[in-house]
Formats: C-alpha cells, sequence, structure tokens
C-alpha cells in the first residue's frame, strides 16, 4: 500500500532522511569507537576486525531493539499534544533537532572528542521545542529522568566494572597459578555474558521477531537455558582447547626463555644480506625475579653496516639498541601476588599474564560485541527518532503517531553508524582505548560487560541513557582501581567539559534553526 505525503511537506521529510544519515554518519564515527575502543587498544582486535563486527552487530542491535527508545526520543522528550492541527511546526521542529545535533557531533567528531548523542539529540529536542511553543513544549518529567540517568550511567558502569574486575583480580589475576582458577570460572563468565544480553534482547523484544509476544517469565527461561547450555560448553568444549592452547605457549615461551639464557657474549644479528657483530656486556643481560633473561640491551655495535639493526633509521656504530627481548614474559606488574606497591607503578608497566591474556581476549570480544548490538539498539534512536516522527506524523498527518517504528527506518541508520565508523571512527577509537587509560584483555572485558549492562538495561526500559558515559565510567573506574597512574586525568577533564557543553550548543543550534524555519517556511 502507498503512501501519501502532502505536497508542502515532502522537502521536510526529505532533506529529514539525508540530514538523519549525516546524524548516524557522525554517531558511527563518535559513539562506535565506544564499543570497541577498549578491544583496539588491547589488542584484541584490529581496527578492519573491530570496524567489520561493528558494522554487523550495530545494525542488528538497531533493528532487533532500536525501536523502543526511539519512541522516547520521538514522543517521551517534548509533549506532542500542542502540535495538534501544527503538524507542519511539528514537522520542521523535528528537521531541526536533527540538524542541530548533526552539527555538533560533526564538529566534535572532526575535533576528537568523545560527545554524548544522546546529550546531543535531547538538547537539541528541547531546543526547538522552546522555540515552538515554549516551555510547555516540553516534557519535564521524562527530561528530568534522563538529567539524573546521565549521572548514574557512569558511576553504575564504572561501579560494575570495577567491582567485576576486583572480583577477576582475588580469584584469577593474584593467584600463583591464574591458569586452572581462570579456566574453573570461565563457564560462569561466559554465562554471565550470555544471560545479561539473551535477557535484553527476549524481554519486550523485537516486533519483526515475534518476540514482543514472549512473556516476563518465559524472556527469563529462555536467557537462563541458553546461559546454562553455554556454560556446559564452554566447560565441555572450550575449557579443554584453551588449557591445551595456552600449556603449549607457556611451553614454546619456555623454550625461548632456555635460548635467552643461553646467548653468547657476542650476538651476530643479521639484517638483509648484511651482518652486523654485537658484543654483550654482562651488565647489558637484564633478568626479571625469577632468573629469566628478558632483554638484551646497551649493546656495542662492532661493524660499520649502516642502518642494520632492529626497527631503527639511524646508523647503528656506537649506538645502544634492545637487541634481543622475551615476547613470553609471565610476569605481571599489577597482576601478580608478588607484585610490588601500587606507589611504584606506572602505565607502561601494567599488563596481563600471558595466561590471562589468553583466557579474556575472546572474552572480551564477545563482551565488546555485546556492546556493539547494545549500542545499536539505544544509539540509532538518536540519528533516527526524529526521523521517524517526521515520517510518521507526514504518513499519518496527525501528531499521534500511533504507528509503531518501522524496521526499515532502523536499518536505514544502522547503515549510515556503520558507514560513519568505517570513515572516521579510528579518531575516537584511540582516545578511548588508548589514550585515557591502560586497557588489557582482562580490565577490558570488565570495562566491557558493566557497560554492557547497564545500556542495555537502559534501553529495556526505555531511558535513553549515553554509551558514551557508560564506557568511560568503566575506562577511569577500572583504571584507577588497578593503578593510581592508570589514568589521563586531564584527558579524562577535557572529555567532562565536551559532555557538559554538548547539550546547550546542540540545543542553541536547533532553536537557531528553529527559528529560521518558522520565520521564512511556514
Amino acid at each position: 500500500m502507498g503512501v501519501s505525503i502532502p505536497d508542502d511537506w515532502l522537502w521536510i521529510v526529505v532533506l529529514g532522511f539525508i540530514v538523519s544519515f549525516l546524524l548516524a554518519f557522525g554517531i558511527g564515527a563518535n559513539d562506535v569507537a565506544n564499543s570497541f575502543g577498549t578491544s583496539v587498544g588491547s589488542k584484541v582486535l584490529t581496527l578492519v576486525k573491530a570496524c567489520i563486527l561493528g558494522t554487523i552487530f550495530e545494525i542488528l542491535g538497531a533493528v532487533l531493539i532500536g525501536y523502543k527508545v526511539s519512541d522516547t526520543i520521538r514522543k517521551g522528550i517534548v509533549d506532542v499534544s500542542p502540535y495538534n492541527n501544527s503538524e507542519k511546526l511539528l514537522l520542521m521542529g523535528n528537521l531541526s533537532a536533527l540538524t542541530g545535533s548533526c552539527i555538533w557531533l560533526m564538529v566534535a567528531t572532526l575535533l576528537k572528542l568523545p560527545v554524548s548523542a544522546t546529550h546531543s539529540i535531547v538538547g537539541a529536542t528541547v531546543g526547538f521545542s522552546l522555540v515552538a511553543q515554549g516551555a510547555r513544549g516540553v516534557g519535564w518529567f521524562k527530561l528530568g529522568l534522563i538529567f539524573l540517568s546521565w549521572f548514574i550511567s557512569p558511576v553504575m558502569s564504572g561501579g560494575i566494572s570495577a567491582l567485576l574486575y576486583l572480583f577477576i583480580k582475588k580469584f584469577v589475576l593474584s593467584k600463583e597459578k591464574p591458569l586452572e582458577n581462570g579456566l574453573m570460572l570461565l563457564p560462569l563468565f561466559y554465562a554471565a555474558t550470555i544471560l545479561i544480553n539473551a535477557i535484553s534482547i527476549f524481554l519486550d523484544g523485537s516486533e519483526l521477531l515475534q518476540f514482543d509476544k514472549i512473556p516476563l517469565y518465559g524472556a527469563f527461561i529462555i536467557s537462563v537455558g541458553l546461559a546454562v547450555i553455554t556454560a556446559i560448553l564452554v566447560k565441555l568444549l572450550v575449557v579443554p582447547w584453551m588449557r591445551n592452547k595456552i600449556e603449549d605457549k607457556l611451553l614454546q615461551c619456555k623454550e625461548e626463555d632456555d635460548d635467552l639464557q643461553n646467548v653468547p657474549s657476542e650476538v651476530r644479528y643479521k639484517n638483509g644480506n648484511s651482518h652486523v657483530d654485537l658484543e654483550v656486556t654482562e651488565d647489558s643481560r637484564k633478568e626479571n625475579q625469577n632468573g629469566t633473561l628478558v632483554k638484551i640491551e646497551d649493546v656495542t655495535i662492532k661493524s660499520d653496516a649502516p642502518k642494520a639493526g632492529p626497527e631503527t633509521d639511524q646508523s647503528l656504530e656506537g649506538e645502544k639498541l634492545i637487541t634481543i627481548e622475551n615476547q613470553c614474559d609471565s610476569k605481571s606488574s599489577t597482576d601478580s601476588s608478588s607484585d610490588k606497591s601500587k606507589e611504584g607503578e606506572t602505565r607502561e608497566t601494567i599488563k596481563d599474564h600471558p595466561v590471562t591474556a589468553k583466557l579474556f581476549s575472546f572474552l572480551q570480544i564477545l563482551t565488546a560485541v555485546f556492546g556493539s548490538f547494545a549500542h545499536g539498539g539505544n544509539d540509532v534512536s538518536n540519528a533516527i527518532g526524529p526521523l521517524v516522527g517526521l515520517w510518521v506524523i507526514s504518513t499519518e498527518q496527525s501528531v499521534a503517531q500511533k504507528a509503531p517504528t518501522p524496521i526499515w527506518i532502523l536499518l536505514y541508520g544502522g547503515v549510515g553508524i556503520s558507514v560513519g565508523l568505517w570513515v572516521l571512527g579510528r579518531r575516537v577509537i584511540k582516545t578511548m582505548g588508548e589514550d585515557l587509560s591502560k586497557i588489557t584483555p582482562s580490565s577490558g572485558f570488565c570495562i566491557e560487560l558493566g557497560a554492557a549492562f547497564t545500556v542495555l538495561v537502559a534501553s529495556n526500559v526505555g531511558i535513553p541513557i549515553s554509551t558514551t558515559h557508560c564506557k568511560v565510567g568503566s575506562i577511569v573506574f577500572v583504571g584507577r582501581v588497578r593503578s593510581n597512574d592508570n589514568v589521563d586525568w586531564s584527558l579524562f577533564r577535557n572529555i567532562i567539559f565536551a559532555w557538559v557543553g554538548t547539550l546547550p550548543v546542540a540545543g542553541c543550534l536547533s532553536a537557531l534553526m528553529m527559528f529560521l524555519l518558522k520565520e521564512y517556511a511556514m
């Protein structure tokens, strides 16, 4: 069945679709970095793999759970009843909201500022409403809940992530033999991850998949069942496979340690067709607490061959350089029972034991995938909430907006977000994954799971909280728990300033756009 849109409204709808895609692009470039920034920062995923996974699961999240929050954005923040018989005014308001949010988010992305897309669209929505109807056009109670969630979300997400990290540190990371404890708890970690996300999917879920017809008890039965099945499969299949893989890696590392212990006083380093003789003194042999040679440094070059050293652009003669380094060092400065006090730690010394790095690498990818799925469900509403309002009002010619959110518009927003991730996503990924705090697979898993839990719960409640706030809160809490020196507080301060400025700036831009449209296009 065809749709009918009045001719004098058509230009608003067309512009709305264009601006909405640009807004989704900006969200993908800025906000999706939150989902995979920690995985890229801990070197568990490459940037390309993160973009591929992000594309798949952002779109799935948008289609399966995005409609619920989009309803809050388009009908919950602003009271639409004052716009009865003034449908065109509300259409222009939605266009203004899209435009104001889009401009601010694109500017912030180009400046590498990780801002909240939720703040942006809510501020823009309030901005146009104040111009169109004054204060009475704003749903202050709903707005108050959203304001409250902005403060609660980073604290709640950070608290959950920090507690999870402390649990893992006590029962896995600090143990003399972390492999056995980690393998014992691995089914529990997988089951918890599946349980949290399954409940969010099945509880009042997708109309497209008929999940909305599943009763409350049914959603919990299905979710618990999937979690139990996952735990059994992990116990029977993944744990033995992981044990063999890690033990083989440790054996390889032991052989490399033995080779390093037998390094002669003169080492012959080969680079291409040329050779360089390296004289190794006893002082250049650095050993860890177990007496294992981890690196040879301060070597003297005995050959005059230029540029023959490992990864150096300088002439080697008379230079000091590190020639041999054991990549299988089994000591972790923060995750061992023999650690030194935290006061002496720096960000550079923080790393996972090789065993725990292997254990948590795939778990971090799994939680990042669910985080991306949650982001698609929560933040796609920021891009298409006003667009859905445009479409439904123009096709129904009523401000009541009784029709549900069309799936194809959710898909449209998901595609726009994915394109933005591929084109500009790396800019904020570096800030979130590397600059704010040092992240390893174990801490990354805790960050991802805590943030995903908070966002997914909020999505199903219908409160459009900020994914950015959740992820930053988790990164800062876990980073601070792990080490006094593991958070860049100046960068965190700048991020806070960007958060504070987002809502008023986007609101002012939207208000200006609404004023211009009201003056010249009515």
